[in-house]
């Protein structure tokens, strides 16, 4: 089997150059429909292939892989994983186990790091997945410059094929993207003034009053205190406001009104 064409293309034009996921000696087709799609979740299309079980093409990896199959459709196909890495400039191997290799062992977080500096500077990096039944054998760890070990449960430490990979592209694609680490989500409405926040206050206090809450007096002014910080600390948006207006003045008639 050779590389199919597609696969090889030089990927040098773009800003990064992303790195190719190698799935080495997949079993099932399944695996590796899944794995595509967790690739193309986070930008990632370049899936090379060492000696598929089932042979390629796979229906199986077809039929799991959804609306990711121009993934398998690319995909090169190799003999033995020296082929599929031979134009790599670094290798990267995912295994949970230590190998008893000198080895740089990485988070996929500074893996993916180094991934970027690296295809920032126009290098090709693979990153290597083993078979599903045991994961990569020492003589495919040896062929690679590090190894990345996902922090797991040490008592259940093996990860589907598919889950490997989905870390790893998900690693890839944050460090890359700019996305702010909260948003809030508003709904069609926007967040309330200063002022609409008060006068909210204001009609509750009045309310209150009139209903005797603000009982001794003698801490009825830490309780408006603290109703007052309460009001400023919901971060309340201008719906939130007018229904809670209308709330108080219903209460305000009387459930009878």
């Amino acid at each position: 089997m050779q590389a199919r064409s597609g696969d090889i293309e030089d990927n040098a034009a773009l800003p990064v150059m992303a790195p190719v996921m190698v799935l080495v000696r997949p079993q099932m087709g399944e695996n590796i429909g899944a794995s595509a799609r967790a690739m193309l979740n986070f930008g990632l299309d370049r899936m090379r292939l060492v000696a598929p079980r089932d042979g390629w093409p796979n229906p199986r990896a077809v039929a799991m892989a959804s609306g990711a199959s121009p993934v398998l459709e690319r995909a090169g196909v190799f003999d033995d994983l020296p082929a599929a890495v031979a134009d790599c400039d670094w290798v990267l191997a995912t295994t949970a186990r230590g190998r008893g290799l000198s080895k740089p062992v990485l988070t996929p977080e500074r893996a993916m790091e180094q991934a970027r500096a690296l295809g920032a500077a126009g290098k090709r990096v693979a990153v290597l997945f083993g078979p599903e039944r045991a994961g990569l054998e020492n003589d495919d760890v040896a062929r690679a410059n590090a190894i990345v070990t996902v922090p797991v449960n040490p008592a259940f430490y093996s990860l589907n094929l598919a889950q490997c990979v989905l870390l790893l592209a998900y690693e890839w694609e944050r460090q890359g993207a700019e996305v702010p680490p909260e948003v809030e989500e508003l709904a069609g409405t926007d967040l309330a003034g200063h002022v609409e926040v008060t006068r909210l206050g204001d009609h509750a206090e009045e309310r209150l009053a009139a209903a005797g809450f603000f009982f001794p007096e003698a801490k009825a002014a830490g309780m408006k205190r603290n109703l007052r910080n309460m009001w400023a600390r919901l971060r309340l948006t201008r719906a939130d406001v007018q229904m809670l207006h209308g709330m108080l003045r219903k209460l305000g008639r009387g459930a009878g009104e």
